[in-house]
Protein backbone atom coordinates (compact mmCIF):
# COMPACT_ATOMS: atom_id res chain seq x y z
CA UNK A 1 0.00 0.00 0.00
CA UNK A 2 1.33 3.45 -0.89
CA UNK A 3 1.19 6.35 1.50
CA UNK A 4 -0.79 9.38 0.39
CA UNK A 5 -0.46 12.74 2.08
CA UNK A 6 1.61 13.69 5.08
CA UNK A 7 -0.95 14.43 7.80
CA UNK A 8 -2.36 12.18 10.52
CA UNK A 9 -4.75 9.40 9.58
CA UNK A 10 -7.34 9.18 12.38
CA UNK A 11 -9.73 7.35 10.08
CA UNK A 12 -7.51 4.25 10.22
CA UNK A 13 -8.59 2.54 13.42
CA UNK A 14 -6.91 -0.25 15.39
CA UNK A 15 -7.74 -3.85 14.43
CA UNK A 16 -10.01 -6.09 16.44
CA UNK A 17 -8.74 -8.66 18.92
CA UNK A 18 -7.02 -11.64 17.32
CA UNK A 19 -6.65 -9.99 13.91
CA UNK A 20 -3.71 -10.75 11.61
CA UNK A 21 -2.40 -7.80 9.63
CA UNK A 22 0.33 -8.22 7.00
CA UNK A 23 2.17 -5.66 4.89
CA UNK A 24 -0.08 -2.77 5.91
CA UNK A 25 0.96 0.88 5.74
CA UNK A 26 -0.11 2.27 9.11
CA UNK A 27 2.06 5.37 8.96
CA UNK A 28 0.77 8.36 10.96
CA UNK A 29 -2.18 6.52 12.49
CA UNK A 30 -3.45 8.00 15.74
CA UNK A 31 -4.16 5.17 18.16
CA UNK A 32 -3.75 7.13 21.38
CA UNK A 33 -4.97 5.06 24.33
CA UNK A 34 -6.03 2.12 22.12
CA UNK A 35 -5.97 -1.46 23.44
CA UNK A 36 -4.75 -4.30 21.23
CA UNK A 37 -5.35 -7.90 22.28
CA UNK A 38 -3.74 -10.84 20.49
CA UNK A 39 -3.15 -8.93 17.24
CA UNK A 40 -0.33 -9.99 14.89
CA UNK A 41 1.33 -7.41 12.66
CA UNK A 42 3.77 -8.75 10.05
CA UNK A 43 6.01 -6.44 7.98
CA UNK A 44 3.80 -3.42 8.72
CA UNK A 45 4.92 0.22 8.79
CA UNK A 46 4.08 2.57 11.66
CA UNK A 47 6.19 5.55 10.57
CA UNK A 48 5.49 8.62 12.76
CA UNK A 49 2.43 6.95 14.28
CA UNK A 50 0.87 8.31 17.46
CA UNK A 51 0.73 5.34 19.84
CA UNK A 52 0.82 7.21 23.15
CA UNK A 53 -0.76 5.32 26.08
CA UNK A 54 -1.22 2.27 23.81
CA UNK A 55 -1.84 -1.04 25.60
CA UNK A 56 -0.91 -4.33 23.93
CA UNK A 57 -1.61 -7.75 25.36
CA UNK A 58 0.01 -10.82 23.79
CA UNK A 59 0.46 -9.03 20.47
CA UNK A 60 3.18 -9.77 17.91
CA UNK A 61 4.98 -7.18 15.79
CA UNK A 62 7.13 -9.17 13.35
CA UNK A 63 9.65 -7.28 11.17
CA UNK A 64 7.71 -4.04 11.55
CA UNK A 65 9.06 -0.52 11.02
CA UNK A 66 8.27 1.96 13.80
CA UNK A 67 10.45 4.87 12.66
CA UNK A 68 9.66 8.06 14.55
CA UNK A 69 6.79 6.42 16.43
CA UNK A 70 5.48 8.24 19.51
CA UNK A 71 4.79 5.69 22.21
CA UNK A 72 5.07 7.58 25.50
CA UNK A 73 3.26 5.91 28.36
CA UNK A 74 2.49 2.71 26.42
CA UNK A 75 2.16 -0.62 28.23
CA UNK A 76 3.14 -3.88 26.53
CA UNK A 77 2.11 -7.02 28.38
CA UNK A 78 3.47 -10.31 27.09
CA UNK A 79 3.91 -8.86 23.59
CA UNK A 80 6.69 -9.55 21.09
CA UNK A 81 8.56 -7.10 18.85
CA UNK A 82 10.68 -9.35 16.65
CA UNK A 83 13.34 -7.86 14.35
CA UNK A 84 11.58 -4.49 14.38
CA UNK A 85 13.12 -1.06 13.76
CA UNK A 86 12.52 1.76 16.25
CA UNK A 87 14.59 4.45 14.54
CA UNK A 88 14.21 7.77 16.42
CA UNK A 89 11.24 6.37 18.31
CA UNK A 90 10.06 8.18 21.45
CA UNK A 91 9.58 5.44 24.02
CA UNK A 92 9.54 7.51 27.20
CA UNK A 93 7.73 5.92 30.20
CA UNK A 94 6.99 2.72 28.27
CA UNK A 95 6.33 -0.43 30.31
CA UNK A 96 7.63 -3.71 28.89
CA UNK A 97 6.32 -6.63 30.97
CA UNK A 98 7.29 -10.15 29.88
CA UNK A 99 8.06 -8.97 26.34
CA UNK A 100 10.36 -10.31 23.64
CA UNK A 101 12.28 -7.70 21.67
CA UNK A 102 14.75 -10.08 20.05
CA UNK A 103 16.63 -8.80 17.03
CA UNK A 104 15.09 -5.33 17.14
CA UNK A 105 17.07 -2.14 16.50
CA UNK A 106 16.78 1.18 18.33
CA UNK A 107 19.02 3.76 16.57
CA UNK A 108 18.40 7.22 17.95
CA UNK A 109 15.48 6.05 20.11
CA UNK A 110 14.66 7.63 23.48
CA UNK A 111 14.28 4.75 25.93
CA UNK A 112 14.32 6.24 29.38
CA UNK A 113 12.73 6.41 31.74
CA UNK A 114 11.13 3.03 31.15
CA UNK A 115 10.04 0.01 33.16
CA UNK A 116 11.14 -3.42 31.95
CA UNK A 117 10.38 -6.68 33.74
CA UNK A 118 11.30 -10.22 32.67
CA UNK A 119 12.07 -9.22 29.07
CA UNK A 120 14.22 -10.81 26.37
CA UNK A 121 16.48 -8.29 24.60
CA UNK A 122 18.67 -10.90 22.92
CA UNK A 123 20.34 -9.87 19.64
CA UNK A 124 19.00 -6.31 19.88
CA UNK A 125 21.01 -3.34 18.59
CA UNK A 126 21.22 -0.71 21.33
CA UNK A 127 24.36 1.06 20.16
CA UNK A 128 24.74 4.39 21.93
CA UNK A 129 21.43 4.00 23.78
CA UNK A 130 20.92 5.79 27.09
CA UNK A 131 19.91 3.09 29.58
CA UNK A 132 21.47 4.75 32.60
CA UNK A 133 19.89 4.14 35.98
CA UNK A 134 17.41 1.54 34.71
CA UNK A 135 16.48 -1.66 36.51
CA UNK A 136 17.34 -4.40 33.99
CA UNK A 137 17.95 -7.12 36.54
CA UNK A 138 17.39 -10.73 35.48
CA UNK A 139 16.75 -9.87 31.84
CA UNK A 140 18.28 -11.40 28.73
CA UNK A 141 20.77 -9.43 26.64
CA UNK A 142 22.40 -12.45 25.00
CA UNK A 143 24.53 -11.30 22.04
CA UNK A 144 23.04 -7.81 22.25
CA UNK A 145 25.00 -4.93 20.73
CA UNK A 146 25.56 -2.47 23.59
CA UNK A 147 28.50 -0.70 21.97
CA UNK A 148 28.83 2.87 23.32
CA UNK A 149 25.63 2.44 25.35
CA UNK A 150 25.24 4.31 28.64
CA UNK A 151 24.55 1.82 31.43
CA UNK A 152 25.88 3.90 34.30
CA UNK A 153 24.13 3.13 37.60
CA UNK A 154 22.02 0.45 35.86
CA UNK A 155 20.96 -2.65 37.80
CA UNK A 156 22.03 -5.69 35.76
CA UNK A 157 22.13 -8.19 38.61
CA UNK A 158 21.39 -11.70 37.37
CA UNK A 159 21.11 -10.56 33.76
CA UNK A 160 22.16 -12.74 30.82
CA UNK A 161 24.91 -10.85 29.01
CA UNK A 162 26.53 -13.84 27.33
CA UNK A 163 28.50 -12.76 24.26
CA UNK A 164 27.09 -9.23 24.47
CA UNK A 165 29.13 -6.54 22.73
CA UNK A 166 30.28 -4.03 25.32
CA UNK A 167 32.89 -2.03 23.43
CA UNK A 168 33.21 1.41 25.05
CA UNK A 169 30.04 0.82 27.07
CA UNK A 170 29.73 3.22 30.03
CA UNK A 171 29.29 1.11 33.16
CA UNK A 172 30.43 3.25 36.09
CA UNK A 173 28.19 2.53 39.06
CA UNK A 174 26.43 -0.40 37.32
CA UNK A 175 25.72 -3.57 39.31
CA UNK A 176 26.73 -6.73 37.42
CA UNK A 177 26.70 -9.16 40.34
CA UNK A 178 25.30 -12.54 39.36
CA UNK A 179 25.16 -11.63 35.67
CA UNK A 180 26.15 -14.30 33.16
CA UNK A 181 28.94 -12.89 30.98
CA UNK A 182 30.38 -15.85 29.09
CA UNK A 183 32.14 -14.87 25.90
CA UNK A 184 32.31 -11.18 26.83
CA UNK A 185 35.42 -9.26 25.80
CA UNK A 186 36.60 -8.01 29.19
CA UNK A 187 39.17 -5.77 27.53
CA UNK A 188 36.51 -3.76 25.70
CA UNK A 189 35.14 -1.66 28.57
CA UNK A 190 36.15 0.14 31.75
CA UNK A 191 35.35 -1.50 35.09
CA UNK A 192 36.09 1.44 37.36
CA UNK A 193 33.24 1.81 39.85
CA UNK A 194 31.40 -1.29 38.58
CA UNK A 195 30.07 -3.83 41.10
CA UNK A 196 31.11 -7.35 40.10
CA UNK A 197 31.30 -10.73 41.83
CA UNK A 198 34.17 -13.17 42.30
CA UNK A 199 33.42 -15.07 39.07
CA UNK A 200 33.67 -11.85 37.08
CA UNK A 201 36.91 -10.90 38.85
CA UNK A 202 38.46 -14.19 37.76
CA UNK A 203 37.23 -13.78 34.17
CA UNK A 204 38.59 -10.24 34.09
CA UNK A 205 41.95 -11.30 35.48
CA UNK A 206 42.32 -14.13 32.97
CA UNK A 207 41.38 -11.83 30.10
CA UNK A 208 44.28 -9.62 31.12
CA UNK A 209 46.78 -12.46 31.22
CA UNK A 210 46.75 -13.31 34.91
CA UNK A 211 47.22 -16.91 35.99
CA UNK A 212 44.45 -17.61 38.50
CA UNK A 213 45.07 -20.50 40.88
CA UNK A 214 42.23 -22.91 41.52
Amino acid sequence: MRRTGTGPRPHVGPPEAGAEVEGADLARVDWWGAELDGVTFTRCRFDDAGLEELVTRRCVFDQCVLTGVRMAGARHLGSAFLSCRFDRARLVDVTWDGCKLTGSQFPGARLRPMTATDCDWSYVALRGADLSGLDLSGQRFREADLTDADLREADLTGADLDRARLQSTKLRGADLRGASMDGVNWRAFELTGVRIDLTHAVQFARAHGARVAD
